[in-house]
């Protein structure tokens, strides 16, 4: 089918600028369900995500509220700005239990899979959806294509969460050409957003 379920991770702030301004490209029409996947808390990227399915919108999903295209999914935090590093592994197990059980457990059952595409671009929290995912892979299970896009603010090096995550997603993306480094494992776009 032409039709693909993408669902992203919006991670605060400016990674959620960045991610919502990416979304707000694509056909929603072929993009469709989407699930928007957010941190406890984030009140302000929900309400952004909901802003823009309103904005793109057809008059007939205006009308009819019981079919929306998308779904927010909550998940905990990994680590909180500014949390001490030794709490982390409480907090990043917490975090990965949610992810397994909405990426792994909750499909296996429903005989389905989680999306086909998982959009990637900020903290931490993505790198614990990406171990989720690659359960998944290990298990032999349906798993979503992993795409990450490294922040447009990452200019002169990659973020923790690039230099974690390119090894392990499909489809690793920069903004700023200087930042393939020697490896070149991944793709120069220009600014996409």
């Amino acid at each position: 089918s032409d039709r693909c379920h993408l669902a992203v991770f919006l991670g605060s702030g400016g990674h959620t600028s960045e991610a919502l301004m990416l979304l707000s490209a694509l056909d929603f029409s072929r993009y469709s369900p989407r699930t928007y996947i957010i941190s406890e808390g984030d009140a302000l990227s929900t309400r952004k995500a909901i802003a823009l399915e309103m904005s793109k919108a057809t008059p007939e999903a205006h009308t009819d509220r019981m079919r929306k295209p998308y779904a927010i999914l909550t998940i905990p935090r990994a680590r909180r700005v500014h949390q001490p590093l030794y709490t982390t592994p409480v907090t990043a197990t917490r975090c990965l239990v949610a992810c397994i059980y909405h990426v792994n457990l909750i499909p296996m059952v429903m005989h389905t899979s989680f999306a086909d595409v998982l959009l990637l671009n900020g903290p931490g929290t993505c790198f614990v959806l990406c171990l989720a995912v690659y359960l998944n892979r290990i298990l032999g299970l349906p798993s979503p294509r992993l795409v990450y896009v490294e922040s447009f603010a990452r200019v002169r090096s990659l973020s923790l969460s690039g230099k974690l995550l390119r090894p392990f997603v499909d489809r690793f993306i920069v903004q700023w050409p200087g930042l393939l480094g020697p490896s070149r494992r991944g793709k120069y776009l220009g600014w996409l957003v």
